[in-house]
């Protein structure tokens, strides 16, 4: 698996901050970006995150390339509807070698790895004599397995990306797509350390919104 982070929006924080103090300034938001200092914006950005105004953060946005993760993953990935996606197409992409296939630790564990690898060579050859037969790849892709190996490119703003992190960094999601949040929770960190310093899952500000659920290991608590 690779994440990578390919552009945010440069100084986000001042960016946020900016946006949010424009509300009630009686000056122009060029005037106030170029003005902030740290001690100020840290104290929007407080406001902002204490009261729950979150609409500030939808003016910073990062985009990300995801590689050597599965379609299983994806599937999950896109259904976070406040994002945009562009992901390796199966339908104009024609695989003419044997692509990877993401297997499960738990499948290595149970000792069934070959049974696993057996059935998607077994997916793939079947592909590749369905096209070889002149069947289109879009169609003969219906055979292809979600273990199926891909990339995609993902931008979020940081409102989204909080909500994403709530939810996929809680030790009860799907181990996959919680490595593909945690690796992008590690980059964004750097780049807006006080906004993401709330960020996790929903224990870390709250209440375990799993109910009985909870895994019952609790991040540690944040408080701005």
């Amino acid at each position: 698996m690779q994440v990578e982070l390919l552009y945010h929006t440069p100084d986000p924080e001042r960016a946020v901050a900016t946006a949010a103090r424009l509300c009630y300034a009686p000056v122009g938001a060029k005037e106030l970006m170029e003005t902030l200092d740290e001690e100020r914006i840290h104290k929007v950005l407080t406001t902002i995150l204490r009261g729950g105004h979150f609409s500030t953060l939808e003016h910073a946005s990062y985009t990300f390339a995801i590689d050597g993760v599965s379609r299983a993953m994806t599937h999950q990935l896109v259904r976070h509807r406040m994002a945009s996606f562009n992901q390796q197409s199966q339908r104009y992409v024609t695989f003419q070698e044997e692509p990877e296939f993401i297997t499960p630790d738990t499948v290595v564990e149970a000792g069934q790895e070959e049974a696993f690898d057996k059935a998607a060579t077994a997916a793939f050859e079947a592909y590749s004599q369905l096209i070889e037969a002149g069947v289109p790849a879009e169609d003969a892709r219906y055979l292809l397995p979600n273990a199926c190996e891909t990339k995609i490119v993902v931008t979020m703003n940081i409102r989204e990306l909080l909500h994403f992190f709530s939810l996929r960094c809680c030790n009860r999601a799907q181990w996959e797509i919680r490595e593909v949040a945690m690796k992008m929770l590690e980059l964004v960190t750097p780049t807006a350390p006080y906004i993401f310093s709330i960020a996790g899952p929903g224990c870390t500000s709250g209440v375990c919104p799993e109910g009985k659920m909870s895994c019952g290991k609790p991040w540690k608590k944040v408080e701005i």
